[in-house]
């Protein structure tokens, strides 16, 4: 049976990639993110704002000084149209 490709998922609180444990979205998950939105980048921005939001408030849960705007490069920047 073949194996099943990591799916990089993130573990909530600490938004961490499950799968590899550096900062979600790790790189393999936005390569993932990028092929399932390929003709929708306006969709994938809109998930990746909301997981944002999700992901501010359990890091600030974690560490108080943690805001919304201190996560956009990681959760938005890198899918934006260039």
């Amino acid at each position: 049976m073949p194996r099943r490709a990591p799916d990089h998922q993130p573990a909530r609180p600490t938004w961490r990639c499950g799968t590899c444990g550096i900062a979600w979205p790790c790189s393999a998950a936005k390569l993932r993110l990028l092929a399932i939105y390929r003709l929708d980048r306006p969709a994938l921005l809109a998930r990746l704002a909301v997981l944002q939001a999700e992901a501010a408030a359990n890091l600030a849960a974690l560490n108080p000084g943690t805001t919304p705007a201190d996560l956009s490069d990681r959760f938005t920047g890198w899918a934006s149209v260039r």
